[in-house]
């Protein structure tokens, strides 16, 4: 008895698997993304073609209540943030050249760079603001 069940799914099993390889669709040859304005509508899809929707107020995949605003957490950033601030802090801290410290021989031009580029900030930030496009 357990021979012939064998046998019966030995027999079986490539039938199973090109029923499977049917079944199973191929992958989109295209995939185009829609940004939507107004009341319109989504297009639809055609064989062998996917279509990603947005709108303009929400460009992004991820809902906005889904989102998180907060900042990352430090253990979760990448090696190259965490080795950017600690080389930040470490030339604050040492007085070297740049940077905006009372300590070593370099601060007073690193004030002056700091000021400077916070300075060019407020001048662009207005002109950008009321700036207009078609």
């Amino acid at each position: 008895m357990f021979r012939t069940v064998v046998l019966a799914a030995l027999i079986a099993l490539p039938a199973m698997a090109s029923a499977q390889d049917a079944q199973v669709a191929s992958p989109p040859q295209r995939i185009r993304s829609v940004t939507l304005t107004g009341d319109q509508k989504c297009p639809p899809s055609t064989n062998g073609e996917v279509v990603v929707c947005s709108t303009l107020d929400q460009p992004y995949r991820i809902p906005k209540a889904l989102r998180e605003d907060k900042p990352i957490a430090a253990q979760n950033q990448s090696w190259v943030n965490r080795a950017a601030s600690m080389d930040q802090i470490g030339r604050v801290a040492g007085g070297l050249p740049d940077t905006c410290s009372a300590v070593g021989t370099g601060g007073q031009s690193g004030c002056f760079l700091a000021r400077n580029n916070a300075y060019a900030a407020e001048r662009r930030a207005p002109s950008s603001e009321t700036t207009t496009t078609p």
